[in-house]
């Protein structure tokens, strides 16, 4: 095990948002598309990555569920999202998916959940180190993934709904830790759900802010950035590069692949 690696495994926290958050310490990171990943788009930056430095936060060990987002509702702090009976993939007021990732969600509303909690959405170059849990490879197990180890449609695992392969068969989320944590302690940050996170999309992001120390940018631009691709989503959706893009309002759009999970200061 290296040193960066005991360092973080130290450094798991419960903070004053629970136990279920881990530190990720400072320090630098190949950010952006995986070497020998002939798949990445243009927007994933150059082969091998660019190299990012990332000030410590603490991340939520798991997205969002739910009974954890009902509770800021009832505190009368959150809005409600889409329910179950706009839309069947929608989890909230859904029966028996209180430990299901809160999705049909827009993006301020994750946001004012967060800031609840006393923290934020994370930073896109954030969500990647804690995603990418010390790992160059597309997938932090690997490169190439499938249902024994995310949430999602691999083209092959089958379920309780017949031929249709989203949600490894189910056709649906799953409740949040129902695969492998990775090295760093986090559950579904590959599938399950689409993660959202502070930044407005830039396609040039990772060369021209990001790996000059602006983590934060761009200052606006039409859409956000969400990561980790769904379980309605295949393989290449779900690679530790991937950038997806929504508009932060879903309108009729509904998003039912797309929750969030919060980070905060490192200390």
């Amino acid at each position: 095990m290296n040193k960066w690696m005991i360092a973080l495994l130290l450094c798991t926290s419960g903070g004053g948002v629970g136990a279920d958050v881990i530190t990720v310490p400072a320090g630098a990171f190949a950010m952006g598309c995986s070497a020998g990943d002939t798949g990445c788009e243009s927007d994933e930056g150059p082969p091998g990555g660019v190299m990012v430095d990332v000030p410590a936060f603490r991340l939520d060990r798991h997205e969002a569920t739910v009974s954890d987002y009902r509770a800021c509702v009832e505190a009368g702090k959150c809005s409600e999202p889409l329910t179950n009976e706009r839309n069947q993939y929608c989890n909230y007021a859904a029966a028996g998916r209180d430990d299901h990732p809160v999705n049909c969600i827009d993006w301020q509303d994750a946001q004012q959940y967060c800031h609840w909690r006393g923290g934020r959405l994370p930073w896109e170059a954030e969500w990647e180190k804690a995603a990418r849990a010390g790992s160059a490879s597309r997938y932090p197990q690997g490169q190439s993934i499938d249902c024994a180890h995310a949430i999602l449609d691999d083209g092959t695992t089958h379920g309780s709904a017949g031929n249709e392969l989203d949600g490894c068969g189910e056709d649906r989320t799953w409740p949040v830790g129902s695969r492998p944590a990775n090295a760093l302690g986090f559950f579904d940050m590959h599938g399950n759900v689409g993660e959202w996170t502070s930044n407005w999309y830039a396609a040039d992001a990772l060369v021209t802010l990001y790996a000059n120390g602006d983590l934060s940018g761009p200052a606006v631009s039409a859409q956000r950035v969400a990561r980790g691709g769904s379980w309605d989503e295949e393989r290449e959706n779900l690679r530790s590069s991937f950038r997806n893009t929504k508009p932060p309002e879903q309108g009729s759009a509904i998003y039912g692949s797309i929750g969030f999970r919060c980070a905060y200061p490192g200390s």
